[in-house]
């Protein structure tokens, strides 16, 4: 299978969902504007690389400069997020969890939806269970619709699984599935898209760039008799592949579209490259933003361990909007949460890299935080099912000998 073959499968090649949606106006429950009337019909761009040159420096992929291994679990459901509400004794329970490798993309548009539901009453005051990234965007919209909002974690968000997140705008990366999600979901989701991206225009352009825009080149994987060529390893069995849900084409509209470079245009191949735009979060800084506006607002934190809905029942706020992320599935004994094993090598940030790079099932992205890699040997099945929270070292030496590879044959050339 070709490098190209596999994008299409994650759904890389065509930039994901939203690539960004560059200067979107309209107010937020605004959920289609007016599209092409056949939006999948518009080719990529076929852009000469003189005409906007980016520099291309190359990274330095050496296991010494792995300053850090973490491993995640991403909460997947079939059926797409939890997004209703219960009656717990006699607090409303409003769940917003389940986002599979979209809750950063996705967390301003879903917890719109939740403290939609959670200020119907007016509550004086609301809590919030959880501290990653659903948790605190969930925080700071409770506190801006007036109610006054208590977090409670048993981790900061630097220590939560969010803070592991590779990183890029991925609004529908593993979301559902085609056949299990419901006939309004779709457009649900659109507005989720819509209202998390106008929210994320706010963080561009800050110091310490919690969010900016890079480019993310998608190379052709070199032919087998490549001297050099690291082999491939052998994708773990996860079980026939699903077919995972994808939207971007609701969102096509505002989203860039891959340009097709000529060969020779870029120093990591001979042959043609595809290059988008993708927003991305330098989640360190990003996190420490949000933090900052929540309790400069008036927010509190309290550090607390929930075992079971019920204790829920148990808080002074008799309005609770749930964000456990993975958690979820012991916490509220929801067996529906499918844990997504994925793991990132952190190499040294190196500042002349500001781009990302697919190549060879390897994913690497630099951000002001480090530069992470990933591998996703058989696309999205990679880790599906695997609940194993462990670091694999062979995984990163794997990725990082691949993109050793590239960038030997780049600087050689």
């Amino acid at each position: 299978m070709t490098g190209f073959e596999t994008l299409n499968r994650r759904r890389l090649m065509t930039g994901l969902a939203g690539g960004g949606l560059l200067g979107l106006g309209g107010c937020a429950t605004a959920l289609t504007p007016a599209r092409p009337a056949t939006p999948s019909a518009a080719p990529p761009y076929v852009t000469p690389f003189a005409e906007r040159r980016p520099p291309i420096a190359p990274v330095h992929a050496r296991m010494d400069r792995v300053f850090d291994i973490t491993v995640c679990l991403r909460p997947f459901r079939a059926t797409g997020p939890r997004l209703d509400a219960e009656q717990v004794g006699d607090t409303l329970v409003v769940h917003n969890y389940g986002h599979g490798g979209s809750g950063w993309s996705l967390s301003w548009g879903s917890g719109t939806f939740a403290v939609r539901k959670a200020m119907a009453g007016s509550p004086a005051s609301v809590a919030v269970v959880g501290c990653g990234a659903l948790g605190l965007t969930s925080a700071l919209l409770a506190q801006e619709a007036g109610a006054k909002v208590t977090i409670y974690a048993k981790d900061l968000l630097p220590d939560t699984r969010s803070a592991r997140a590779t990183g890029s705008w991925t609004p529908d990366s593993r979301i559902a599935l085609t056949d299990s999600v419901g006939p309004e979901f779709a457009a649900q989701w659109e507005e989720m898209a819509r209202i998390s991206f106008k929210r994320f225009r706010r963080y561009l352009g800050l110091p310490g760039d919690p969010i900016e825009w890079s480019d993310r080149y998608y190379l052709q994987d070199p032919p087998a008799s490549t001297p050099g060529l690291v082999p491939m390893p052998v994708p773990p069995q996860a079980g026939a592949p699903l077919e995972f849900a994808t939207y971007g084409e609701r969102i096509r509209d505002i989203t860039p579209r891959p340009e097709i470079l000529p060969a020779g245009a870029t120093p990591f191949s001979d042959g043609p490259v595809r290059r988008t735009s993708l927003m991305q979060y330098n989640v360190a800084d990003y996190a420490h933003t949000l933090m900052a506006d929540f309790l400069a607002a008036g927010g509190r934190v309290e550090r607390r361990e929930f075992h079971s809905l019920s204790d829920l029942a148990g808080l002074k706020e008799k309005v609770v909007i749930n964000c456990p992320g993975y958690g979820a599935r012991a916490l509220c004994k929801d067996e529906s949460v499918t844990p997504v094993r994925g793991q990132i090598g952190w190499l040294i940030p190196q500042p002349e890299v500001n781009y990302g790079v697919y190549y060879r099932n390897v994913s690497m992205l630099s951000r002001r935080d480090g530069i992470v890699v990933q591998a996703l040997w058989g696309g999205d099945m990679f880790g599906f099912g695997n609940d194993q929270e462990v670091i694999d070292r062979a995984e990163t030496e794997h990725a990082i000998s691949i993109l050793a590879e590239l960038y030997g044959r780049m600087t050689a050339g």
